[in-house]
């Protein structure tokens, strides 16, 4: 909040001041001015958010911009529309141009990933997983069932043999990357509703080398034998050869789902190809539409036309009624990620991870496998000695915001953890290149090295608490400063425009 505030003292220093108000200024305005008229409490807060983005550098990689036409998209009269059900097959009626925006998301999807099916509803990642879970147990589980009895619909059964297909929908297995080794919640964690439906089994990445370790995987999946061969990560930072895993998957009898959240954009960006896109070989593949990929927060579900009839019921199977002008926003920045420049754009994402990797072992920072092939690079704190928590909390001290993550083996669990996750995609969009992440990697060490946990009455480290130091907080906000200054957030929206709202 102490840089926030200070960025607003400078508001009228920034931007367009004094020009005329851009088209986007003048949207923002009229946007704002309905909402401040009524709330002016909210409308402070929409542009303070806006203004804390511009002051720190957002090294979240699960985090991006969109752009104004996405934003837009998102506010409007398509909220008020009911749409439960897909295209051409509506739970209620007036959904005509809900059909027209939703088919368009759906073919914008398919060019750009060259799925054969696409499904644009889901609310968000964990949503998207849901969907694709339950088609897959509808399709291989719940449909041979009822075809073993006769039968095609689940209401003309008798609560006995209802009794026996649940029951067999609840005890399938799964397996997932562990969420130590880098994989996400919605992949089998007890904590969240995918581990208290399967029963799951995790594989690990090689707690020395961080890698994962395909031999291995293959021996344990051939064990196990799941329903579902779940593969992606939130926090790994090599490329999967998805090739491999279609052909373990298939040996051992498993559906192979990937959720690509986190590298949509690099597939969508033509930066993985080959054996590294999952799309050929994948039965259902899932994402957010945010983060790498650079459009609204939501979900989306791509699959084979064997997996189409199942998937496009995720409502109201799985999910409530869709929501039209967040679909709208989905099938904006599914026509602006098929632009070359958007591959131009992936492109310079992977690369300067790669620089800041580099730039960051350079300085004797300790980065699991050595550097990355895509968006996200890793910090092991083992060495410094310090926590997640305290370096996450220090570094947006110091004008950074990053988030802390777990490490393979980590003694401090997914709360505290002991390591920290940085990511490109952001600050790709606002036009930094490889100097800028050198710079930035040397904030970043300067800040960790200047780091110490505070000692309780016993001499033992805190695992929270820390100190700072303070020349180094100064030159780093001093950097961080310069760095924004040269790649402004949103530019047409000046410093005197914004300010009228605080």
């Amino acid at each position: 909040m102490e840089i926030l505030n200070d960025y607003i003292k400078s508001l009228c220093g920034a931007g367009r001041c004094g020009q005329a108000p851009s088209p986007e200024m003048t949207a923002y305005a009229a946007n704002l001015d309905i909402i401040a008229k009524s709330y002016p409490d909210i409308a402070r807060a929409i542009i303070r958010e806006l203004l804390d983005q511009r002051s720190y550098l957002k090294l979240i990689a699960s985090e991006n911009y969109c752009s104004y036409a996405v934003q837009a998209a998102m506010g409007n009269l398509l909220t008020d529309k009911y749409a439960e059900g897909y295209v051409g097959k509506r739970f209620y009626a007036g959904c005509d141009n809900v059909d027209d925006i939703e088919r368009r998301a759906c073919d914008e999807a398919k060019k750009l990933f060259g799925a054969e099916h696409a499904y644009v509803q889901p609310h968000s990642g964990a949503d998207a997983n849901l969907v694709a879970f339950w088609a897959i147990l509808r399709h291989k589980v719940q449909t041979p069932a009822l075809e073993r009895l006769g039968q095609t619909n689940l209401l003309n059964i008798s609560d006995t043999e209802w009794g026996e297909i649940r029951h067999a929908l609840g005890n399938q297995r799964i397996m997932g990357l562990d969420l130590y080794s880098g994989g996400h919640l919605t992949h089998g964690y007890r904590h969240n509703i995918s581990g208290q439906m399967f029963d799951v089994h995790f594989y690990h990445v090689d707690k020395e080398t961080g890698l994962l370790d395909y031999d291995k995987l293959r021996k344990q999946l051939l064990e196990v034998k799941p329903l579902i061969l779940l593969t992606g990560f939130s926090a790994y930072s090599r490329n999967l050869d998805f090739e491999c895993l279609r052909g373990m998957a298939d040996e051992a009898g498993a559906v192979l789902m990937v959720d690509m959240a986190h590298f949509a954009g690099l597939v969508a960006g033509k930066v993985l190809q080959s054996r590294y896109n999952p799309i050929p070989y994948a039965d259902i593949v899932t994402t957010t539409t945010h983060k790498t990929l650079r459009g609204p927060r939501g979900g989306m579900v791509l699959c084979t036309k064997e997996y189409a009839e199942y998937v496009d019921k995720g409502c109201p199977h799985v999910l409530g009624g869709p929501l039209p002008q967040v679909m709208a926003a989905k099938a904006i920045a599914f026509e602006e990620a098929n632009r070359p420049e958007f591959q131009a754009y992936a492109a310079k994402v992977a690369e300067n991870a790669k620089a800041l990797a580099e730039a960051l072992v350079k300085r004797g920072i300790n980065v699991p496998t050595g550097g990355t092939d895509n968006h996200l690079v890793l910090v092991n704190l083992d060495a410094p000695g310090i926590t997640g928590t305290q370096a996450e909390n220090a570094m947006r001290e110091c004008g950074l915001t990053l988030n802390r993550n777990t490490i393979p083996g980590d003694k401090n669990g997914p709360w505290i953890t002991s390591g920290l996750r940085l990511g490109t995609p952001a600050l790709t969009t606002l036009g930094m290149g490889p100097d800028e992440m050198k710079e930035i990697a040397d904030i970043f060490a300067d800040v960790l090295a200047a780091v110490k946990p505070k000692l309780k009455k016993n001499g033992d480290p805190t695992k929270t608490e820390y100190n700072l130091n303070a020349d180094v907080k100064k030159r780093s906000l001093e950097r961080v400063r310069r760095l924004l200054d040269k790649h402004v957030l949103y530019p047409e929206l000046d410093g005197a425009f914004l300010s009228k709202y605080l």
